[in-house]
This record gives structure tokens, sequence and C-alpha cells, in this order.
């Protein structure tokens, strides 16, 4: 989407009690000149409404923005901009700062990061058969869906006992390392409701923002450790999270100890991937 400059765009006057100062001369006009610029392209889908959304979003794209800032920014009626705003918030897609000014929404980069998920899982599979043969057990990689974790790429143990995980499997959002991984860096409102209920804390999800991995000891299944660390989006956003596991008589009740850096390099392995293709 072409960027609009979020200022105020009427034209001001040059002549009156007070001569405006440069700045304030300036920032309307190149406003106003973004504004022709993107009004004159051809952006008309036929469905105004979703217009006048793309006009808003728009607006967002270079940072916070007052009412009175779209207003200028899209040319809509105050009204309507503050409907389509509203509305765009609920969906997620518009959200506020601290000013009470309107930003793009968290549900942008969720709908980028999928965008990705081809190319992430192109790359996933050799890099989760290397974690394997690294640590010498099962890797995984899932992403959140909802309530639950999808694993959607994996390599599974050769032989011996395993901890096997199919592709497809959901699993709860409240146990594991994997889990921990995909909630420690959501936003406070969405933490919180996936805290209610888990089998672990605010304060262990705080130790793995300082770590930069997870690791769990029976706390899915019984019987069962594993390790995660976080695979990023060009933006830094969470997308996904690199596992391995296994039985804890290999992984011992500190399995980070024994794995957490072949984990955390497969899963910036990953992130790098993602950074050099610019896909989320």
């Amino acid at each position: 989407m072409t960027s609009l400059l979020s200022a105020f765009g009427d034209d001001l006057p040059l002549c009156g009690p007070k001569i405006p100062t440069v700045s304030k001369l300036i920032v309307p006009l190149a406003f106003q000149h973004a504004r022709r610029q993107y009004q004159g392209m051809d952006n008309s889908s036929g469905v105004g409404v979703l217009d006048k959304a793309a006009l808003v979003l728009s607006a967002l794209e270079t940072g916070p923005t007052t009412l009175a800032g779209l207003v200028a920014a899209t040319g809509l009626a105050r009204p309507t901009a503050h409907r389509l705003a509203v509305a765009l918030e609920h969906h997620r897609l518009v959200s506020r700062d601290l000013q009470g000014r309107f930003v793009l929404g968290p549900r942008l980069g969720e709908l980028a990061s999928a965008a990705g998920e081809d190319r992430l899982l192109a790359t996933a599979g050799p890099v989760l058969a290397r974690l394997r043969d690294i640590t010498g057990e099962s890797a995984q990689m899932f992403r959140r869906q909802g309530d639950y974790r999808v694993c959607v790429a994996t390599a599974e143990r050769m032989s011996g006992l395993r901890d096997s995980v199919p592709i497809g499997t959901q699993l709860t959002m409240s146990a594991g390392s994997a889990a921990q991984v995909l909630l420690a860096w959501e936003e406070p409102e969405r933490m919180q409701r996936g805290l209610r209920g888990s089998r672990f804390s605010a304060v262990a999800l705080a130790a793995v923002r300082r770590r930069g991995w997870s690791h769990s000891v029976g706390e899915r299944e019984a019987g069962v450790a594993s390790v995660s660390a976080p695979v990023r989006s060009p933006s830094g956003k969470v997308i996904a999270a690199v596992s391995v596991s296994g039985p804890i008589e290999r992984l011992s009740r500190q399995p980070g100890r024994l794995h957490a850096p072949a984990v955390i390099a497969a899963a910036e392995r990953l992130s790098e991937v993602l950074r050099r293709s610019g896909g989320e």
C-alpha cells in the first residue's frame, strides 16, 4: 500500500493576522501531494467500503494517527473515518496507542506471518533433520492456531524410544515448552488469557523471555521432556517454536543444559531464512 503522510491536509491560508511557519505549510502541502498521488492511482476495487478501509490502513502505515489525521489523510468524512477505524479495531486490524491514537493492529502481523508459511515450511525440513541428528532426539516445529499449537513439521528419531508427534497434531497451549515459547512474547492481554489453566506461570514465561528458550519436564506428558526456542519473522514477532523432545531418561530433568544451544541455533537459522527472503 502507498504510504500516506499522517498530517493535516487542508489548504492553509497564506494571508491573515498570523503568517504560518514553514513547517505548518510544508507538512500539509506534502501530505496533499501524497494523497492526490494515491487517489490518482487506479485503486478502486468496485467495493466502496473496502476501498475506504484500505485508505484508513494506508494512512496508518507511517505511524500513530489521530482521528483528525485520518480525516486529513483519507479525505473521508469524519464520521465515516471513525466508523471504519473502530470496525477495523474490532477485527484487530487497527489498534490504539497509549495516547488513544490509531495504529496498525496485531492481526496484520499475524496474516503476514501466515503468508510466509510456505517458505518457512520448505526450509524447516532440512533444519529439523539436522537438529535431530545433532541431538539424537525427535525435532518438531509448532505454530499457534487459536487455543492450540499445531505440529507443522517434524523429523523423527530413526529408532529407539522417542516422542512421536505427527504433522497436523494439535496439542494444548497450556503445557509444554513449545506452548511456553508461543505464549511468552504475546501481548499482555492474550498472555493472561493463555495462562488461565496452564501448567506454567507468568514467572516462568518471564524466564523464557529472559533466556530466549524454554524447557519442560513431564509437563505435557508424563515421562517426556522437551526444549523449545522461538522462530521470528523479519519484524521480530514470534511465529513458530522449534523443539526437541524425548524421554526424561535421556534428556534429564534439565534438558535445556543438554540441547538449548542446538535448538536456539535451529530456530535462528529459520528466522534468518525469513529475513533474507523478506517474508513474514
